[in-house]
Parts: structure tokens; sequence; C-alpha cells
């Protein structure tokens, strides 16, 4: 009996902490100013939060160039590129990958909006994304909608890729109704 209520409260332990323990920083908050940043594009320009002041921010985060999900979740962005437009908003793509990497990713999906490469991590783990498992690190699946203000107006932890961009376009039309 004493080794199952042990067993019991290990199990609590890990499933608890273990999250904790593979994200570095706390996840930015809605109505929380958006951390800015600078990063590199595909096209090798530099990209800062602050130049889309007074547009909408769609900032995801994923995990690996050229992957089944990431592919699809981009896809599903890139298809959906004239509704973002309309709304005065454009998406920012953002892993650990390199600038070569999002440039071959880009070049063999079709994708037209920018991918940033954060190489250093630091702005995945400024937004509470940044994994660790062991020596391998990598970007959670996060999602971040900053208003023209440069404010989190939604934030999203938990992402299906296959119908993320019509949950974030949904999202997108009832916060500019506000």
């Amino acid at each position: 009996m004493l080794r199952i209520v042990l067993l019991l409260l290990v199990v609590v332990v890990v499933v608890l902490l273990v999250p904790r323990l593979l994200s570095h920083s706390a996840t930015p908050t809605e109505g929380s100013v958006a951390p800015d940043f600078t990063l590199t594009s595909q096209e090798g320009t530099s990209v800062s939060l602050k130049d889309y002041r007074g547009k909408w921010v769609i900032l995801y985060f994923y995990p690996k160039d050229q992957t089944p999900g990431c592919t699809r979740e981009a896809h599903n962005f890139q298809v959906d590129q004239p509704k973002y437009a309309q709304r005065s908003a454009v998406v920012l793509g953002v892993s650990l990958d390199s600038v070569d990497s999002h440039k071959k990713f880009c070049s063999k999906e079709g994708l037209n909006f920018k991918l940033l490469a954060d190489t250093d991590h630091r702005v995945t783990d400024q937004y509470g994304s940044l994994k660790n498992l062991g020596v391998v690190k990598f970007a959670a699946r996060h999602t971040f909608v900053i208003d023209p203000n440069g404010k989190i107006a939604k934030a999203y932890t938990s992402v299906d890729p296959a119908r993320h961009s019509e949950e974030v376009l949904a999202a997108l039309d009832q916060l500019q109704k506000k």
C-alpha cells in the first residue's frame, strides 16, 4: 500500500513539475506588452516586432522546418495570407532553425510570409516557448496575436496545426470587433 501511495506521489510530481522544467521562461500573458525582438528572415533581412506597429501580428513558434505538423501549419497560414491581409495582419513564423533552413523550407513549400531564425534561442525563450529535452532544444508550438499597439491580445499554448490558422482568423475577427 505504501509503495502505491509513493508511486502515485511521484507520478503527480512528475506530471506537475516536468512541463515547468522543460520551459525556461514564463509565457507572456494576454494584455501584456509583447517582448520586442529583431531576428533575421529567410531573405536575410532583419525583422523587428516594432516595425509592425499599427498592424496586427500573428507571431507563431514552431518546432522544425520541413516536418509534417510544421509544414501543414505553414501551408494553412500561406493559403490564408489574403485573409490576414484583409484584416491588416501579418504572419511571422519563428523556430530555432537557421536562415538557410528557412530559405529552403519556403522555397520547397511555396511560403511567402516571413520565417525568422532564432538560432540563439533568445526570442523563443522570452516568449516562454523554448523547450529543452536534454541536449535537444526546440520551439514549442505557441502563437501570440499581437495588437496594433504591441500588446498580446491572445495567446495559444495548445495548437492543432491542421486547424490553427482558421482558429486564429476567427479570434482576430472577434478581437477587431472590440
